[in-house]
């Protein structure tokens, strides 16, 4: 069946690699980009796909509210949203609380409370985690401190909140529409899909699920990731993701049988206490 995509950030690395991807499935993708100056790399994607391809040119820093979002969800009416969109350290500490944590926030609770509205998707990254899980050791934590509180500190914060509030409303949501009989495969689900460092490598296998931090994840493959986590029925949660030797699709199906999910349960007690703020 066709999806209407809200891709949000559409003119991102890990977008253009991802739009032909959704396009090739016959989803129907609307591309969300900052100026119109960029429109005629996007629409170049869309040829000779059988999903339909629109762009839209609308700043995400001028999203500044929940009603703000909703506009743009009235306007596109998408089945599924996809986040990934973020100031790239352009604009200093500023812009990105307003686009990464602010915009962000809005899209998502806007998502959360538009019925028709099913997925929301965002693009976080491995460490974006206040607390130490289980299964990492002492070095993966202390590599997970040193890239939050001193290499990207300002970007870890507008990042974790961001998944909190998703985390916390998604499961809100599901469990609501659960309690009224909702059809599984008709509830809401959010994913936080968390890759390791970025890189140009090609698309290939992955290790996936609860895995420790310091890991490579290729732009190509977080693209062909995200879309087996959209067409995974049941998918749902932060889903780690790192470069490795399984086959994505494969991976995250048997990630979803087995209810794995890469959300350490003592942080969402936490979660529901921090997204008051927002």
């Amino acid at each position: 069946m066709s999806k209407n995509i809200l891709l949000i950030g559409g003119h991102g690395k890990v977008s253009q690699l991802l739009t032909p991807l959704l396009l090739a499935k016959s989803w129907n993708v609307t591309s969300l980009i900052r100026t119109s100056d960029q429109t005629a790399t996007i629409e170049k994607l869309g040829e000779n796909q059988p999903g339909r391809l629109n762009v839209l040119v609308k700043t995400v820093a001028d999203i500044k509210s929940e009603a703000d979002a909703k506009k743009i969800l009235d306007q596109v009416k998408p089945d599924w949203v996809v986040w990934s969109a973020g100031a790239g350290g352009k604009g200093g500490a500023e812009m990105t609380y307003a686009i990464d944590r602010d915009a962000a926030i809005a899209f998502t609770k806007a998502s959360v409370h538009t019925q028709s509205v099913k997925k929301f998707l965002t693009v976080s990254y491995l460490a974006s985690r206040r607390g130490r899980p289980s299964w990492w050791s002492e070095a993966d934590w202390n590599s997970a401190q040193k890239i939050n509180n001193e290499v990207l500190p300002t970007y870890y914060k507008a990042k974790i909140a961001a998944d909190e509030v998703l985390t916390t409303l998604a499961n809100e949501r599901y469990a609501e529409e659960e309690k009224k009989g909702v059809p599984f495969n008709e509830r809401f689900v959010g994913i936080s899909l968390r890759p390791g460092t970025l890189t140009d490598e090609k698309s290939g296998g992955v290790k996936i699920g609860k895995v420790g931090v310091g890991g490579t994840t290729s732009r190509a493959t977080t693209a062909e990731a995200i879309v087996a986590a959209l067409e995974t029925e049941g998918a749902k949660g932060w889903i780690d993701v790192v470069d490795g030797d399984e086959d994505v699709s494969k991976a995250i199906q048997e990630l979803t049988q087995n209810g794995v999910d890469a959300v350490d349960e003592e942080d969402l007690e936490t979660m529901k206490e921090n997204i008051s703020k927002f």
